[in-house]
């Protein structure tokens, strides 16, 4: 781990925050390889339920990778196979969020959009910025784009590399909350907290489901879904859910 990534549990949920504020979060590969820990720590665990992505400042969520790292790999190969924060993230198995303050640009917006909810702030930015220094996102810029507010909307973030803010991010659907800057972390943790008391096999199952839906035909997906619910379904967690709604008492999920 590194200073620049810190890792809190609170009950249930736990906390990423890139903590590189002077340098809007901006990751280096010391932290992207200090993510990748965090989120086997998190996937390991049968207590963490939730986990909420934030940044450290009032300035920026993350502005990306930082360029001047980048001149560092001695060939496009080895840049190609470095370990990729974006990855990290989309291999979580765990619910995310992100709570969004202020830029999130370039790898910063791809982190973003790697997580399952996304809360912003007031101040909240997003862009795609990277076809300004002559190339694009690699970590799955595009195609989360595409699906979160439809082909236009993501060619004129692509093609331009413009800002886009947090209200017009909530109009397309790039996020799904807008609060103040000052609320953004209380909010996040209320959400988290909510997902945390639900059946956690269930709420890892749906979150699969949702990954599955992106990309498989409509039929497949279907039969995908029936698949999983029947595996939830024979969980004891699903048995104690059943037996809670009869006996009308609130339910203890233990991921089983």
């Amino acid at each position: 781990m590194t200073d620049d990534v810190r890792f809190e549990r609170d009950g249930h949920v736990a906390v990423i925050t890139l903590n590189r504020p002077q340098k809007l979060n901006a990751v280096t590969p010391e932290m992207a390889d200090a993510i990748v820990s965090a989120v086997g720590e998190c996937n390991e665990s049968d207590s963490i339920r939730c986990v909420i992505l934030t940044g450290a400042g009032e300035r920026a969520f993350c502005a990306g990778s930082d360029i001047r790292e980048l001149d560092g790999y001695d060939t496009p190969w080895q840049f190609r196979n470095r370990p990729d924060y974006c990855d990290a993230v989309r291999a979580l198995l765990k619910p995310t969020i992100a709570a969004v303050n202020g830029y999130a640009f370039g790898g910063g917006l791809e982190t973003a959009m790697s997580c399952d909810i996304r809360v912003a702030a007031e101040n909240a930015q997003f862009a795609a910025p990277e076809i300004k220094l002559g190339w694009i996102g690699g970590g799955g810029m595009a195609a989360h784009l595409t699906h979160s507010i439809g082909a236009s909307n993501a060619a004129l973030m692509l093609l331009t590399g413009d800002p886009v803010s947090a209200e017009r991010a909530l109009a397309w659907g790039l996020v799904s909350e807008v609060v103040p800057q000052g609320e953004l972390m209380a909010r996040a943790r209320t959400i988290a907290a909510v997902i945390a008391s639900r059946a956690p096999i269930a709420a890892e199952t749906a979150k699969a489901n949702l990954k599955a839906a992106v990309s498989m035909p409509l039929e497949k997906a279907i039969e995908y879904e029936r698949d999983l619910q029947t595996i939830c379904f024979a969980t004891e967690d699903a048995a104690e859910g059943r037996a809670a709604f009869k006996e009308k008492r609130s339910p203890v999920f233990r991921r089983r």
